[in-house]
C-alpha cells in the first residue's frame, strides 16, 4: 500500500526516458505531490498494482507496453484513478481514441510545467470527488439497509437491545446473545451482521445442538480426504466458507467439551484445524454466539468451559422474552400478517380487538416464534379480513391460570427453598413482571433470570 499519511496525492509517472522522470520526480515534489517513477510501460504496470497511485502521468509511446495499454490496465485495476497521457506526437485521432479508452487528460509534449500542474491539481480533486461520492453511496446503502431491516418492537427494553446491538455491529468483538427460545436471537445476529463492515461478506449459522459431534466439528472446521468413514475429498468448514463475514453459532451451549476446546483456539489464534489435518488453516470471519441457556449455571455444573465462556462473553446482549414487551405484539403482528399477504399474494388481514387484547395478555412461553405459527394458523382458519378469537389458538383464548407460588407446606425448607418462594411472591405480587420484581427484590435483572432458569420457573 502506498503511504498517505501526509494527505498528498501520490502520481506514478511512467515514462521511457530516464531524464524526463528526474525532471517531472522534482517538478512534482516542489509542487506537494507525491511522486513514484518507473522506467517504461512494463515497470509501470507492476508499480501500479504494488503502490496503488492516486494519479498516472504516462508517456503514450513506450517499448513493449504501450501508454494505452497502461490506460487499460488502470482502469481495469480502479476506474476512479486518473490517467494522464503524454506525447510528443499528437494527433486528432490518437487524442480522441485515449478520451474514448478513459484517460482523463492528454497532454502534448513539450509543455509547460505551470500547464502540467493545473491538470495533476485538477485529476488530484476528481479522485477526491470520486472517492467521497462512492463512500457516501455505501453510506446511503448502509443506512437504507439498517433502516429496512431494523429489528420490529418499541418497547423500552427491546429498544436497548437494538441500541447495544448499533453500537457494537462496527466493531470486531464477539457477542453472545442470550435469550429464550423464539426470542430472536438470529434476527439481533443478522442485523449485527447487516450493520457491520462485514456486510457485504457472507452470514452462515449453525445450530449447534442440531448435529452430533463428529458431523458438527466436521462442518465447523472441515476435514481432509479419508479422516473419517465417508470423507472422500477435502471439504471447508464453515469457518473458513464465512471469510470477511460473519459466522454465527445458534445454542452454543449445546456443544461437548471437546468441541468446546477446538472453539477457544478459534478464538485464541484465528485458526482452525481440519478434522484429520495436523496443519492450522487462519481464518477471517467474525463471530456470534447465541445461547438459550445460563452459561454461569452451566459452568458451576462443569458442562461449559469458563474460559471459553468469557471469550464469547465480550459483549453480552441478553433478550427480553415477548411477555415483557407485550406492547410489541400488535407491531409483530402486524408486520406478520402483512408478509403473510405478500406471499399469499392477498389483502392483509387484521386482528379484532378482542383478538389483539386476547394476544397481548397470553405469555407466550414460545415467544416470537410462538407468535408467527398462531398467525399463520389463524390466517389459514380466516375466510374474511378481520382475525377473531375463534381463529386462535385455546391456549391463547383460555389460558390457564399461572402458579406462581406452591402452597404445598415444607418441613425444614432448605434456604435455597426459601429464597425460591420469596422471589416468587415478589413476582406474584408484581404481576409476573421481572423488571419491576427485580427492583424490589434489590438484584440485577440478569440476576433474576439466572435464579428463575435455576429454579425452572422461567416461564
Amino acid at each position: 500500500m502506498t503511504d498517505r499519511s501526509n494527505g498528498a496525492p501520490n502520481v506514478l509517472i511512467i515514462d521511457d526516458e530516464a531524464g524526463i522522470l528526474d525532471s517531472l520526480r522534482i517538478l512534482l515534489k516542489n509542487e506537494g505531490f507525491t511522486p513514484h517513477v518507473a522506467l517504461g510501460g512494463k515497470q509501470g504496470l507492476e508499480q501500479i498494482e504494488s503502490l496503488s497511485p492516486d494519479i498516472i502521468l504516462s508517456d503514450v509511446r513506450m517499448p513493449t507496453v504501450s501508454g494505452l495499454q497502461v490506460l487499460s490496465a488502470a482502469r481495469q485495476r480502479d476506474p476512479d484513478t486518473p490517467v494522464i497521457l503524454m506525447t510528443a506526437q499528437a494527433t486528432l485521432q490518437s487524442a480522441m481514441q485515449a478520451v474514448n479508452e478513459g484517460a482523463f487528460y492528454y497532454i502534448q509534449k513539450p509543455f509547460r510545467n505551470d500547464e502540467l500542474v493545473a491538470i495533476l491539481r485538477r485529476a488530484a480533486e476528481h479522485r477526491r470527488l470520486r472517492v467521497e461520492n462512492t463512500s457516501l453511496k455505501q453510506e446511503i446503502r448502509r443506512r437504507d439497509k439498517h433502516h429496512g431491516s431494523r429489528p420490529i418492537g418499541n418497547s423500552r427494553n427491546w429498544l436497548d437491545v437494538l441500541r447495544l446491538a448499533e453500537t457494537v455491529a462496527p466493531t470486531e468483538s464477539t457477542v453472545l446473545i442470550q435469550g429464550e427460545s423464539g426470542t430472536g436471537k438470529e434476527v439481533i445476529a443478522r442485523y449485527i451482521h447487516e450493520l457491520s463492515k462485514r456486510s457485504d461478506g457472507a452470514f452462515l449459522s449453525i445450530n449447534c445442538g442440531a448435529l452430533p459431534e463428529s458431523l458438527l466439528e466436521s462442518e465447523l472446521f472441515g476435514h481432509v480426504k479419508g479422516s473419517f468413514t465417508g470423507a472422500v475429498k477435502d471439504k471447508s468448514g464453515l469457518f473458513t466458507a464465512a471469510a470477511k463475514g460473519t459466522f454465527f453459532l445458534d445454542e452454543i451451549g449445546e456443544t461437548t467439551p471437546a468441541t468446546q476446546v477446538k472453539l477457544l483456539r478459534v478464538l485464541q489464534h484465528r485458526e482452525v484445524i481440519p478434522v484429520g489435518a495436523t496443519e492450522p488453516q487462519p481464518i477471517d470471519t467474525r463471530l456470534l454466539a447465541a445461547t438459550n441457556r445460563d452459561l454461569e449455571e452451566e459452568i458451576r455444573r462443569g458442562i461449559f468451559r469458563r474460559d471459553l465462556y468469557y471469550r464469547l462473553n465480550v459483549i453480552a446482549i441478553h433478550l427480553p422474552p415477548l411477555r415483557e414487551r407485550p406492547d410489541d405484539i400488535p407491531l409483530l403482528a402486524g408486520a406478520f400478517l402483512e408478509r403473510s399477504a405478500t406471499t399469499r399474494g392477498e389483502t392483509p388481514k387484521h386482528l379484532s380487538s378482542s383478538a389483539q387484547d386476547a394476544m397481548m395478555h397470553y405469555q407466550w412461553p414460545g415467544n416470537v416464534r410462538e407468535l408467527e405459527n398462531a398467525l399463520e394458523r389463524a390466517v389459514i382458519l380466516t375466510s374474511g379480513e378481520v382475525i377473531e378469537l375463534d381463529s386462535l389458538p385455546d391456549r391463547i383464548t383460555t389460558p390457564e391460570p399461572v402458579k406462581l407460588v406452591d402452597e404445598r407446606p415444607v418441613r425444614n425448607p432448605t434456604l435455597e427453598t426459601i429464597e425460591r418462594a420469596y422471589i416468587m411472591w415478589v413476582l406474584q405480587s408484581e404481576a409476573g413482571n421481572k423488571t419491576r420484581a427485580a427492583e424490589t427484590l434489590g438484584i440485577d435483572p440478569s440476576t433474576l433470570h439466572r435464579k428463575l432458569s435455576r429454579f425452572g420457573a422461567e416461564a
